[in-house]
């Protein structure tokens, strides 16, 4: 990766909607060339996918919980059989697995405290947990999908 391809990561992450005659002006190349670079960057798995970025709230989406998972059982069987299950749950945005006092973090987005109360029981139900602890989210001060790029 170059600084060519470094902004044309910037400009499409401000926009993937841009036109390759746009983003070709601005990143000082002509269309073929831009065309053939965002192409490369797909390829590569760089450029994962190109989506439209919704407000939650304006969909009834008005609540966000962080929620800290503690595993008793960390053996490979359950560990794919929670994951495999978690990954069904469309209400679970992010999962990630952690080091530190918590194995997993979910950031889960609901329309109300009675849809996450499903949730949580769902999530409950499906492996044992040794605990399971949630935190509301009461303001988004900061939310990006760019990430910071360096030439």
């Amino acid at each position: 990766m170059d600084a060519t391809d470094t902004k044309i990561l910037r400009f499409l992450q401000e926009d993937a909607s841009i036109s390759i005659a746009e983003l070709a002006q601005r990143v000082n190349l002509s269309q073929t060339p831009c065309w053939k670079r965002i192409q490369r960057l797909e390829a590569s798995g760089i450029i994962k996918g190109r989506v439209a970025l919704v407000d939650p709230e304006k969909i009834g989406l008005s609540l966000t919980a962080f929620v800290s998972v503690e595993a008793y059982d960390h053996t490979e069987a359950w560990t794919q059989r929670f994951a495999e299950f978690v990954a069904t749950l469309p209400e679970v945005m992010e999962f990630y697995r952690m080091a530190g006092d918590v194995d997993y973090i979910l950031r889960v987005v609901v329309p109300d405290m009675a849809a996450y109360d499903g949730f949580y029981k769902r999530l409950i139900g499906a492996v044992p947990l040794k605990n399971v602890t949630s935190r509301f989210a009461m303001e988004r001060i900061k939310s990006t999908t760019a990430f910071a790029l360096t030439a």
